[in-house]
């Protein structure tokens, strides 16, 4: 296992905090994680399993916050769970396939991606928070939902909160708090899931991820009470700001620097 500088680590923490916070606000915190992890010089591989250690504190701590305020109803959402489950498994087995060239340029683009998404998505508010009823009627649309993003983060997992709280909004109508409710508690589903692939895939650097795993949980804290008194709508410039950046020096260096 490579060792790394303290300034690095500190540096990294500082980061992991940040993103835990922003996942817990308005999702996609692994659009910092993921880079960050990438400047160090981890295989893709690698940082993708790391990100999934790290990223299964904040998604953990933030569901079981939005569940204790009533924001999410586990009763209404099973299919979705066992579809996320199942799309997680299958999305961590078809990242072992790919080769680690292939993931250096495609991973840059996905974040990209996410970030213009980001960008270009209109926040809806509303002052009610509750589930539409009855919760049957929600089913239909769930496995497709589930099967798609559990997949996606397996695979990547960059922006797969903010995927889950928009496609949310979209497909139930839902408003922000209820459906970043429901992005944390599928997010945590898909984190667990694909973690335990890439441990069994020996895919995961422990210390790096547990350092930002503490530090992304903390984040997840406050975040998640953050954005349950205050709303997302304040996080986004800078979000998408630090994402671009980021996302276009590891395009740079995937595509124009010779390896």
């Amino acid at each position: 296992m490579e060792l790394f500088e303290p300034t690095m680590l500190l540096v990294l923490a500082l980061v992991a905090f940040v993103a835990g916070f922003i996942d817990a606000v308005a999702g996609g915190g692994g659009m910092l994680t993921v880079p960050a992890l990438l400047s160090l010089g981890l295989p893709p591989h690698i940082a993708l399993g790391t990100n999934k250690l790290a990223a299964t504190f904040a998604s953990s701590t933030a569901a079981f916050t939005y569940y204790r305020k009533r924001l999410f109803k586990p009763e209404c959402w099973l299919r979705a769970f066992f579809a996320t489950l199942a799309g997680a498994i299958l999305g961590t087995l078809f990242v072992d396939f790919i080769s680690t060239e292939w993931l250096e340029k495609i991973l840059p683009l996905i974040i990209l991606a996410a970030a213009v998404y980001t960008v270009w998505h209109k926040t809806p508010n509303a002052n009610i928070n509750e589930s539409p009823p009855p919760c049957p009627v929600l089913h239909n649309k769930q496995i497709g939902q589930g099967l798609i993003l559990g997949f996606y983060d397996g695979v990547a997992g960059p922006g797969t909160g903010a995927f889950w709280t928009v496609s949310s909004m979209a497909l139930y109508r839902l408003n922000i708090l209820l459906a970043s409710g429901l992005a944390k508690a599928m997010n945590f589903t898909s984190n667990f899931t694909s973690l335990v692939t890439f441990a069994i895939l020996g895919h995961i650097d422990w210390v790096l991820g547990l350092t930002m795993g503490v530090c992304l949980m903390a984040g997840a804290f406050v975040g998640a009470h953050s954005a349950i008194r205050f709303g997302a709508t304040f996080i986004r410039p800078v979000f998408v700001t630090v994402v671009s950046v980021l996302a276009v020096k590891l395009a740079f260096d995937a595509w124009l620097i010779p390896g």
